[in-house]
C-alpha cells in the first residue's frame, strides 16, 4: 500500500474547506514533496469549483487555476503532487467520473461530508492498470 505523509494543519484546513462549501463539492491542490517512501503534503491550496450547473456532484478545476499552482509550485520550491475534493453525503471513495479526469503520481484527497461533520477522508492513487488504490494517510 502506498503512504502519503500530511500535515494535521492541512488536513483540517481541506476538511474546514468541505464543510465550508457544503452542500457543494469542494477542490484545491496537494503541495509538498515526494521521496523514495511516498509523499509529504506540507500545503493544501483552496481553488473555486468552477463546475457550470450542479456542484453538489462535480467539481472542476479552472485551467488557470493548474497554471497558478503550478506556479505556486515553482516559487514556493514544492511539488505540485495532488488535488483535493469533498463528496457531501457519500463515502470519500472516488466515482467513475473521478477516475476520467485522474493523472497518474497524483494523490487524490477525498472528503466524506455532511452538514457540519467530516465522516472520513481518504487518499488514491491510479496503479498501473490504471484503477484507484487507496494510499494510507499518516498525519505528521
Amino acid at each position: 500500500m502506498h503512504e502519503v505523509t500530511i500535515l494535521k494543519t492541512e488536513l483540517e484546513k481541506l476538511e474546514q474547506h468541505a464543510i465550508r462549501d457544503f452542500p457543494n463539492e469542494c477542490c484545491g491542490f496537494l503541495f509538498g514533496t515526494a521521496h523514495q517512501n511516498g509523499k509529504t503534503i506540507t500545503s493544501a491550496f483552496a481553488v473555486k469549483n468552477n463546475k457550470e450547473g450542479d456542484q453538489r456532484r462535480r467539481f472542476e478545476i479552472h485551467p488557470l487555476d493548474y497554471i497558478k499552482a503550478e506556479k505556486k509550485a515553482l516559487e514556493e520550491n514544492l511539488e505540485l503532487l495532488g488535488i483535493y475534493h469533498s463528496h457531501p453525503l457519500h463515502p470519500a471513495i472516488p466515482s467513475s467520473h473521478d477516475l476520467k479526469s485522474a493523472q497518474a503520481s497524483f494523490s487524490y484527497f477525498i472528503t466524506s461530508v455532511n452538514e457540519k461533520t467530516i465522516n472520513n477522508t481518504s487518499s488514491w492513487i491510479l496503479n498501473q492498470q490504471q484503477e484507484f488504490e487507496e494510499e494510507k494517510i499518516i498525519l505528521k
